[in-house]
């Protein structure tokens, strides 16, 4: 089941922007409701880069009224296949927390996120976290987001003064095929969003291509299946 977000009409939400497939139904979520929508991307050195690319297109065409895009090496740290020298895992989701979680990824970028809305007085912070179809990360599951909410009152002049920070996670409940349907209920294009891990040269030399076997590609791809629509997004 999705959590509706509340009329926005008039006020700012500041949405954590990856690129991918969930945060821009998310981004188009808040649009949808009325926000005026502040995108913030983390460019983390992260192997699949190319997702930056993909956040500029989705804050484009939803009209943001700021995009920003954060730098912030967190190959410096390593300990992922995401952020180091380790292989990306091609042989299914397996049980457990796989060597594509980034250590403290969503605690570090919601803290990012939290810092920037009270910069610009906005109270809703909008992540597209999922804890059904996933891989296991959790920095995905219900009990972070609430601890978070809770810590952005007590880590913030804005919540020592008695205002509360929202942190919608909307897609939370949601299927991958859930996810896929919203993208098609709200008209987005999925060729604008960007999942796979493991990013390949397209042979025609013209850009990238998913590699169809990480556990991002694969969870996506069913999703899609199991809704019984076409992903646009290219494959090997």
């Amino acid at each position: 089941m999705m959590s509706k977000l509340p009329e926005g009409k008039g006020r700012k939400a500041v949405v954590l922007l990856s690129g991918g497939l969930d945060s821009m139904v998310v981004a188009g979520l808040v649009r949808e409701a009325g926000y005026s929508l502040c995108a913030l991307t983390i460019n983390y050195n992260q192997r699949h880069v190319i997702e930056l690319e993909a956040a500029k297109r989705i804050a484009a065409h939803l009209g943001a009224e700021r995009h920003v895009i954060l730098p912030l090496d967190l190959r410096q740290f390593g300990g992922s296949a995401l952020t180091d020298d380790i292989a990306v895992p091609k042989d299914g989701v397996q049980p457990g927390v796989p060597v594509t979680y980034v250590p403290a990824r969503n605690l570090v970028f919601l803290s990012l996120t939290l810092a920037w809305a009270e910069a610009v007085g906005a109270h809703d912070i909008c992540i597209g976290v999922n804890a059904l179809d996933y891989s296991g990360y959790p920095d995905c599951r219900p009990e972070f987001i609430e601890g978070f909410r809770n810590l952005a009152r007590l880590a913030t002049k804005a919540g020592d003064a008695g205002e509360d920070f929202a942190i919608h996670a909307p897609l939370q409940f949601l299927s991958k095929a859930d996810i896929a349907r919203e993208a098609h209920r709200l008209g987005l294009d999925s060729a604008m969003s960007w999942s796979c891990y493991d990013p390949q040269p397209d042979p025609s030399g013209e850009g990238w291509l998913a590699c169809g076997q990480c556990d991002s590609c694969r969870l996506r791809l069913g999703g899609f299946a199991e809704a019984g629509l076409t992903d646009r997004a290219g494959y090997v």
